[in-house]
């Protein structure tokens, strides 16, 4: 009876194909589990150790962590190594293929923020804030802006650069920045996409603002979200 049940688990567990040959299919085959885009998301803007992963996907066991860990290491997107001394920790980061997934996390971002069933309270991690911020600047209004930005979220930063109508953010020091955000990554969404006045936040204690507020004020402007979409008969 004990086999019996070991083996039915682990064809449950056994990953899935399409068996097609639509490169498309061949995608969804590599990262269509449950989960997987968002391993992936977390590892965008650089190494994490697993307990980082788990941490920003807090829906997430252990067990499917590890499984998806597993999967995409072994489908070539991501690779673990060890940090040397005195970190001496084992991280998972993208391959140089991995990170070209890039372009499919925003098509997606732009054509889901348009659904008028997205919810936006619900749990948004650092990394997602920052690759959305990536992928819903408007180029024409940041044209000929120079913005050095900062962000605080917990215990990381994030240092950004509006330039050429394009934000390039990396995890990094704040050393150089002309304004620093520091809250949650929920708060510092509000302010840039729900239009939420920043005195307003700060009173409330979940925003504070060092720097240019002239400057933040022009920064959160620089990415309005599309219109909804209008489902027929809604």
């Amino acid at each position: 009876m004990k086999l019996e049940k070991i083996t039915k688990e682990a064809k449950n567990n056994a990953r899935r194909h399409y068996d097609d040959a639509c490169a498309t299919a061949h995608a969804l085959d590599l990262v269509g589990e449950r989960w997987a885009l968002l391993v992936i998301r977390e590892l965008m803007l650089g190494p994490r150790r697993f307990s980082d992963l788990r941490t920003n996907l807090p829906g997430i066991s252990a067990n499917v962590l590890t499984q998806r860990l597993e999967g995409l290491e072994a489908a070539g997107i991501v690779i673990r190594r060890k940090l040397p001394p005195p970190a001496a920790a084992q991280v998972y980061e993208l391959t140089e293929w991995g990170y070209q997934s890039e372009p499919i996390f925003q098509s997606l971002g732009r054509w889901a923020a348009r659904s008028p069933t997205h919810d936006p309270s619900l749990p948004f991690s650092a990394v997602s804030l920052m690759l959305s911020l990536r992928t819903m600047i408007d180029p024409a209004r940041a044209r000929g802006r120079d913005i050095r930005v900062g962000f605080r979220i917990g215990e990381e930063t994030y240092a950004g650069r509006v330039s050429e109508g394009q934000i390039a953010i990396e995890r990094a020091a704040l050393d150089n920045v002309d304004l620093v955000f520091s809250g949650t990554a929920p708060a510092i969404a509000r302010a840039i996409y729900a239009g939420q006045e920043l005195s307003a936040l700060e009173s409330e204690g979940v925003l504070q603002i060092d720097g240019d507020r002239t400057l933040a004020k022009r920064f959160v402007s620089l990415f309005p979200l599309p219109p909804k979409a209008e489902i027929p008969g809604g």
